[in-house]
């Protein structure tokens, strides 16, 4: 008895020593397949999460006509971007109706969505090689440029026409920041949190124009035609859809799914139906 106890004994042991050396090699190399070779990366799981949750968290803007609205009084929130949100959510889960939509600004959907607040990001946001250090990128789903806001009757009329000390609005976080420093360095900048508050700052006369995608601009005047867009375009802003970077499933079922939208007509319809007319090759 005693024998076959310490030969069991052992047999445990070995098997014990067998399981720590197994475990042991898998987290060691990280087996290649992984975002910055980690062992298979949490975030290639993320198409399968969403499948399981039954619901697609998307991270959309609430204050930029057009785009992402938030109604006061019915507490909806519209644009061109929900609308590619809950497409994309039909073409993942087979309904539109099964997403969730949480309220992001420049400043906050890249950390939301690193946090895995959100799954993705549709919200006007341009792809440039410094944001794709920290996500990854769609296919364009959009074009825009970035242009100026004034009041009608303003001597400006062009980016020609910002000169040292004019004050110009801006939205932190976006990338119109950078590129009106890189064109006019002796403007004044002011920042703000979100587009309406810079909006609201231009009509109470702090500013003397407000610089973003012409696209949120059109958006602007529309809210208030005494504003006006001036002057072409003077960036290329590709807008992406941003998705937590290493998640390749669900990177490509939404580049499959913005296909899809592009060969049924479903995007020329969404497009028209916000910025009224036909798309130029998005």
């Amino acid at each position: 008895m005693k024998r076959k106890s310490w030969m069991a004994f052992g047999f445990v042991l070995m098997f014990l020593f067998t399981v720590l050396l197994t475990g042991c090699g898998n987290n060691e190399g990280g087996g290649g397949n992984g975002a910055d070779g980690n062992s298979p990366s949490e975030a290639s799981s993320a198409l399968g999460d969403i499948k399981s949750r039954g619901k697609l968290v998307v991270g959309v803007k609430y204050d930029t006509k057009l785009f992402g609205l938030k109604d006061p009084a019915s507490g909806n929130v519209e644009g061109f971007d929900v609308d590619i949100a809950k497409a994309l959510a039909k073409e993942i889960l087979g309904d539109e109706n099964k997403i969730e939509l949480k309220e992001v600004t420049s400043k906050t959907r890249i950390p939301m969505l690193n946090n895995k607040e959100i799954d993705l990001i549709v919200a006007t946001m341009t792809i440039t090689e410094e944001r794709k250090k920290e996500v990854d990128f769609s296919d364009v789903y959009f074009k825009a440029g970035q242009s100026l806001l004034v009041k009608k009757g303003s001597p400006i009329k062009s980016i020609d026409d910002i000169k040292k000390g004019t004050k110009v609005l801006a939205v932190k976080g976006s990338t119109s920041v950078d590129n009106i420093k890189a064109k006019v360095p002796d403007a004044t900048i002011l920042e703000f949190d979100n587009y309406q508050d810079a909006f609201s700052a231009l009509k109470a006369g702090q500013g003397d124009t407000l610089t973003t995608d012409n696209a949120i601009l059109y958006g602007m005047a529309v809210q208030d035609p005494n504003y006006e867009v001036v002057g072409e375009p003077f960036t290329d802003e590709p807008y992406g859809i941003a998705i937590k970077k290493g998640a390749t499933d669900l990177l490509n079922s939404v580049n499959e799914g913005l296909k899809r939208l592009h060969d049924n007509g479903e995007y020329d319809k969404i497009y028209e139906k916000w910025i009224g007319k036909a798309p130029s090759g998005e």
